[in-house]
């Protein structure tokens, strides 16, 4: 039975075991819905004219609206229904006209499966550092000019407004996220007619400005691979602070298998198998699990280190992370002795090149042993690329001309370790 909605009748719902609707004798379709807890939420119903559908929508809570506000928001969500409209579209399409930058990175980085964690971090931290100011606005607001200039920005002065020559790589890495973010906002959001609430992404008119990067070549050139190794020996040998020897025999480890810095740092010791001279990587960048074989001297390296009890990582620190995640400090050092700024990729670069120019190892074999992702269709989909232990005497042949460079730098007397048999 309808009656007025008045205040006073408002005040005097009681709440039953259930949701309970009362309807308004003086607007058809306009009601309140008492909750079980109490909660009084005012609604409006009807048919959208020319689709037959039945459409209920929210319109707010008592007290937050009044009763007559509410009916006048009813009234105008009917004569929006009549007219073909239906309210729950404009509701819709008002929510994603307000969705912010931040919202839409955080369903993107939440999606399972998709991401690796190094991945989600390095999304949330170009939202939170490069578009700071941006983060909190409806990336509908978001304009080709905004792009432009935040672009030329970060390409002329840097992330802060304060680099010498700029962050062009930076620009483009972070400018590539945005873009992404914004095709995912575009597919999951959509206008009350079904169109993409982004119809056009404002990072494409970055394509006549993105600048084309130098590839990146940084190493230890050949002829200075034996005092970096050299030195490395030297420094921990002299080591006695706990994360200044597992930066080292971190960097050692990086030289002795040309593992990325991130597979490297987060080792940990239940991946390692010594007796076997192998260890497991079971979630690297390629997504492929495998199994990498160890020289002599990585299983050297490895023994050598000591245990921390409740740290189950082989290069510990007393940092946040457990483990060392950058030794920035040590490759500044390191950068000295080989004349040039080397970064822990360079130093996978330099195991790459020593395989191919020194060792004459093929590439495809060092590409495995670098567990680079490959764009060979047939190991792809028919070679057991998870076990590489076989590559163990590739790896050995390496880690020996390490020594053999190293031995020359400090002038020692050269002897060859004996080759493991198969």
């Amino acid at each position: 039975m309808a009656i007025k909605l008045t205040q006073t009748v408002v005040d005097r719902f009681k709440p039953g075991p259930k949701d309970e609707f009362h309807w308004d004798a003086e607007v058809k379709g306009f009601g309140a819905r008492v909750t079980p807890k109490g909660k009084v939420t005012f609604v409006v119903q009807g048919r959208v004219e020319g689709s037959g559908k039945e459409a209920r929508i929210t319109i707010g809570a008592y007290g937050v609206f009044t009763v007559d506000q509410a009916r006048d928001v009813a009234r105008e969500h009917l004569r929006s229904m009549r007219m073909g409209n239906d309210p729950r579209d404009t509701k819709r399409q008002s929510e994603a006209m307000q969705v912010s930058l931040e919202s839409v990175m955080e369903a993107y980085i939440s999606r399972p499966g998709k991401l690796k964690e190094t991945s989600k971090w390095a999304i949330k931290r170009h939202v939170t550092t490069t578009f700071e100011a941006w983060k909190d606005k409806p990336v509908v607001s978001i304009t080709e000019d905004m792009c432009k200039t935040r672009y030329r920005e970060m390409l002329t002065k840097g992330l802060r407004g304060n680099r010498e020559g700029g962050s062009p790589g930076q620009a483009n890495q972070a400018f590539s996220v945005l873009g992404a973010l914004l095709n995912y906002a575009a597919r999951q959001h959509k206008r009350a007619d079904g169109s993409p609430l982004i119809a056009h992404n404002p990072v494409a008119i970055l394509r006549d400005d993105k600048v084309r990067l130098k590839p990146r070549t940084a190493r230890i050139l050949d002829n200075k691979v034996g005092a970096a190794w050299h030195a490395l020996t030297e420094w921990r040998a002299t080591a006695h602070n706990r994360d200044t020897m597992s930066s080292i025999d971190l960097v050692r480890f990086l030289m002795l298998t040309g593992l990325r810095i991130s597979e490297a740092s987060s080792l940990k010791w239940s991946q390692v198998h010594l007796e076997d001279a192998y260890f497991h990587l079971p979630n690297p960048k390629n997504s492929n699990p495998v199994s990498m074989p160890l020289s002599d001297q990585a299983c050297a390296l490895l023994k050598a280190r000591p245990r921390v009890e409740d740290n189950e990582f082989v290069f510990p620190s007393w940092g946040a992370a457990r483990h060392i995640k950058d030794p920035r400090d040590l490759m500044k050092k390191l950068s000295g002795v080989a004349g040039s700024s080397i970064t822990p990729h360079a130093l996978r670069r330099t195991y790459t090149n020593i395989a191919l120019r020194q060792c004459r190892i093929e590439k495809f074999r060092t590409d495995l042993l670098t567990n680079h992702i490959t764009r060979d269709v047939t190991a792809e989909h028919h070679f057991d690329t998870t076990n590489l232990q076989w590559l163990q005497p590739e790896a050995q042949k390496i880690a020996d001309w390490l020594d053999l460079e190293a031995a020359k730098v400090a002038g020692g007397n050269i002897v060859s370790l004996p080759q493991r048999t198969a």
